[in-house]
Formats: C-alpha cells, sequence, structure tokens
C-alpha cells in the first residue's frame, strides 16, 4: 500500500445556476514533503466547517483503483489525481478492507480511519453533473477521512502501513451499505451505533434507525 499522489487546495468561488458557491473541492497534486497538521495539510482548507473539515475530517483518502470506473462512467471528463477532491490518491486501500478505527502510518505521520464521504451537492458542481452525487453513492466508490492522530509529513511515493486493527468494528464499505440501505440490518445498526472511532453525528443516525 502507498501513497501516489499528495493534493491540497485552497477555497474559491465557482459560478453555479446564477450563484457563486465556495468549494475546497478542486485539490492539485504537490511535489515533495507536506506537513500533516491536526486539521488539514499545508496548503490545504475547507470551504464550509459546518459540514466538511475538522478533527474527523482532516484528510481525506481515495483509491486510485476507483479511477478505472469513472474514467469508463464519465469518458468526457478529465481526471487527474485529486478529481474526487481526495488529499491523498492511495494504492492498495480499500474500503472493504478497511475499517473504521483503523490506525495507519504515512510517512512520519499517523492517521485514524473515521467514516466514510458522504459526497454533498458540490461534487456534482466539481464534475458539471448534477446526477454526480447519486452516482458516487451508488458506485459504492467513497473513499474515507481520517483523523489526524501524530503530526508529521507526508509526500508522495510513501508506504501505508498499517499498524492498528480491530476485527470487530465495520468496514469502510459496510458503513456505507449500511447508510444507504432502506432496510437495513438491525445487529449492524447497532454495532455501528456503538463503534468508538466512528462520530457520533454517524452513531446517532444508526441509534435512530433502530427498531424501537
Amino acid at each position: 500500500m502507498n501513497v501516489l499522489s499528495v493534493n491540497v487546495g485552497l477555497p474559491r468561488g465557482i459560478e453555479s445556476q446564477g450563484a457563486i458557491v465556495r468549494t475546497a473541492i478542486f485539490k492539485t497534486p504537490v511535489t515533495g514533503p507536506i506537513q500533516v497538521r491536526r486539521l488539514n495539510l499545508d496548503g490545504d482548507r475547507q470551504s464550509d466547517l459546518r459540514v466538511h473539515g475538522g478533527v474527523h475530517k482532516a484528510v481525506y483518502v481515495y483509491p486510485s483503483e476507483h479511477y478505472a470506473f469513472w474514467r469508463d462512467e464519465i469518458p468526457a471528463t478529465d481526471l487527474a489525481w485529486g478529481a474526487f477532491g481526495e488529499n491523498l490518491t492511495t494504492e492498495g486501500l480499500r474500503e472493504d478492507t478497511t475499517r473504521v478505527g483503523d490506525r495507519f502510518r504515512i510517512g512520519s505521520a499517523e492517521f485514524v480511519v473515521t467514516q466514510p464521504r458522504m459526497p454533498c451537492f458540490k461534487l456534482g458542481i466539481r464534475f458539471g453533473r448534477p446526477d454526480m452525487v447519486k452516482r458516487f453513492l451508488e458506485s459504492g466508490r467513497s473513499g474515507f477521512y481520517l483523523s489526524v492522530a501524530q503530526e508529521g509529513v507526508v509526500a508522495a511515493g510513501d508506504p501505508v502501513t498499517r499498524v492498528g486493527s480491530d476485527d470487530s468494528t465495520l468496514t469502510v464499505a459496510e458503513l456505507v451499505r449500511l447508510y444507504t440501505a432502506k432496510d437495513p440490518e438491525q445487529d449492524l445498526l447497532r454495532r455501528a451505533s456503538e463503534l468508538p472511532a466512528l462520530p457520533e453525528s454517524w452513531r446517532s443516525h444508526f441509534r435512530q434507525r433502530l427498531d424501537a
């Protein structure tokens, strides 16, 4: 497992349907080492801190393996690394083998997997496709967020080493399916609602869906 690209970007205004929308979804690959801080990477910011950023969404990871799928799905779109707003484009990390609570060392920094990505309307703006959010969710190719357990430096080419995992937790893929299921399994809902590494907003959502 390794990092193929480190991508950063600052908020900017984009015209959409006659209005200016601020977004930081546009990320550009950088060369050389980048400092990892508690809330983001140097040179990177989130635009709307009500729904983006914070300790549980400090760094966004997207598997490079998904790019082949999207190049078939939206062939006329330029898909350079970072196209999905990810900070780290990785190789060898998948949602079905990565669990919430997994701890990874990348470069001199350490991270903890916190939650899948649930995209907002700005993903549609990024690709100029109003249906992109729906297609992204249905694809199951969500990527996932990391919190920063130890600040450090990362760079493209760094290996990704799993230094901690708990097989009793749920994978990122299982959480996505559970979140979007119309009739979710009650046992999985209960397990998800009790995961300490999962942010409270997610646990609360799953508790609310438990049968009384």
